[in-house]
């Protein structure tokens, strides 16, 4: 790899996680974009590229890409690559907020069906949110 030419990092990929291999890398990137790590016009890897950093092929990078689209997360310029939207910021954490949502609303679903009052499962957010 060139000096001058960043490795653009995500973590690891794997077969064994949970959850479909391009819906770890969509998962990954939106990670980066909501966290800051991937500023608004940055440029992604290729496909190609992408995918042999990753071990994956590049039909699963494609299809992580479309839906990353799909969201308006990212943008593809034909000829000149991929790159990060300037609202991929706000899109990205969006999706986190509503999966986030969607997680807490089962948990306390499964809180209420194990008796918990409200005063109780309270007390179990804020135990929660000081182990953080």
């Amino acid at each position: 790899m060139p000096p001058d030419k960043k490795q653009f990092i995500i973590g690891p990929i794997s077969p064994a996680a949970d959850g479909a291999l391009y819906q770890q890398i969509v998962d990954r990137v939106k990670r980066e974009i909501s966290e800051g790590r991937l500023k608004p016009g940055v440029a992604l890897p290729s496909f190609r590229q992408f995918a042999e950093d990753l071990l994956v092929s590049v039909i699963t990078v494609k299809r992580a890409y479309e839906e990353l689209e799909r969201a308006g997360i990212i943008y593809r310029r034909q000829g000149l690559g991929t790159f990060v939207a300037d609202l991929g910021h706000d899109r990205s954490r969006e999706a986190k907020l509503e999966t986030a949502k969607n997680l807490l609303r089962a948990g306390f679903r499964e809180a209420a069906e194990a008796g918990l009052k409200p005063a109780e499962l309270s007390e179990l957010a804020h135990q929660i949110i000081r182990e953080k």
